[in-house]
């Protein structure tokens, strides 16, 4: 298991020109009224505490009188341009209720709650700082998992939805021992196939606070799906199992669960079907991934050495040496989804 994670934070990494003709392209940009620095201007902030009065870790801000009146119409506004298309029809029913901060992580972002006046319902979207990385991280998530996501770039802003789903780390300690045989043999189902998409496409970071859990009632049971909620990690260190949620010490729990459930013929089986999968998705946006691509073997998102070890460590893994002629994350990704269209790919699942 990975027991320690990287000391330093990851730097961001500039949105180049062609990224932002590509996100142009694909309706991901947006004239925003307010950037991420606008709200940066509060004046004063109290630590937001859970239910059960522990610290999450974020802060409840609060702007002076002359500010709050624009931020608040600025992020109604940008709520609808993520939600409506710009349809502000909706904004005379909807209020900001809380921003809060958090200085933790790479992207330090704010979370707006927003709710809606006439039937209290509420929603929350998140303001971070643009990174290429995690818009590379997002586009993939959009293209090659069985998940869309909704997010808008400008300047150096960018707008995020909301992905609903128990924490991960709430799942294991609140849900995991308390299902029953039958639902702990699909969560573990899950996480083999959320492993594999990740190391697929060069997800890394993914420990239980990455990562949310969407259960959905069933006939028989529950079915589950783990989905990433923290994209900073797309293909930027230089090790091949920090791109293996199996591997941090944090899933645990799961693992073990899978570790006692699931065979080995079991488990090749549900990683051939998410590569298979994957392999659909890119026959179908075929052009839109070629584009990415284009943008992204040229972009510079990692180190020099860090790419370098990565590919000596791939090219061993998959007993393939067309790692050792890559120069950029991009060409690694790149080759890592080619290995997922072969058929004899599958002699290199372990």
């Amino acid at each position: 298991m990975i027991g320690n994670v990287p000391s330093k934070k990851k730097i961001n990494f500039e949105v180049i020109p062609a990224l932002w003709r590509y996100l142009k392209k694909y309706n991901r940009t947006a004239h925003l009224p307010l950037q991420y620095d606008d709200l940066l201007r509060y004046n004063m902030a109290v630590p937001l505490l859970d239910l059960s009065g522990t610290d999450t870790l974020w802060e409840t801000v609060f702007y002076p009188d002359h500010e709050q009146k624009t931020i608040f119409e600025g992020l109604k506004l940008i709520y609808a341009l993520l939600k409506t298309d710009g349809d502000v029809e909706v904004l005379h029913h909807l209020t900001i209720a809380r921003i809060d901060y958090c200085n933790f992580g790479n992207s330090k972002p704010f979370r707006v709650r927003i709710i809606n006046r006439l039937n209290d319902n509420y929603d929350h979207f998140y303001v971070k700082k643009a990174d290429a990385s995690r818009i590379y991280g997002l586009e993939l998530e959009e293209l090659l998992s069985p998940n869309s996501v909704m997010y808008l770039a400008d300047g150096r802003t960018l707008i995020e939805e909301h992905i609903a789903g128990v924490p991960g780390d709430d799942f294991m300690k609140k849900h995991l021992t308390n299902e029953s045989e039958f639902n702990q043999i699909r969560i573990a189902k899950e996480f083999i196939k959320f492993n594999e998409r990740c190391f697929v496409r060069l997800l890394g970071d993914m420990r239980s606070y990455n990562y949310v859990v969407d259960i959905t009632p069933d006939i028989e049971g529950n079915q589950y799906r783990m989905r990433a909620i923290d994209f900073d990690q797309q293909s930027y260190e230089g090790w091949k199992r920090f791109y293996q949620p199996q591997h941090f010490k944090e899933n645990n729990p799961i693992y073990l669960v899978g570790k006692g459930r699931i065979n080995l013929e079991s488990m090749r089986q549900y990683q051939l079907e998410e590569r298979s999968l994957i392999a659909v998705r890119l026959r179908t946006q075929k052009s839109r991934v070629s584009s990415l691509f284009e943008v992204m073997i040229e972009d510079q998102i990692s180190k020099p050495e860090k790419i370098e070890n990565l590919c000596k460590e791939l090219a061993q893994h998959h007993k393939n040496n067309a790692f050792l002629h890559c120069h950029s994350m991009g060409e690694v990704v790149l080759t890592n989804l080619r290995l997922v269209l072969q058929k004899d790919f599958r002699r290199g699942l372990l």
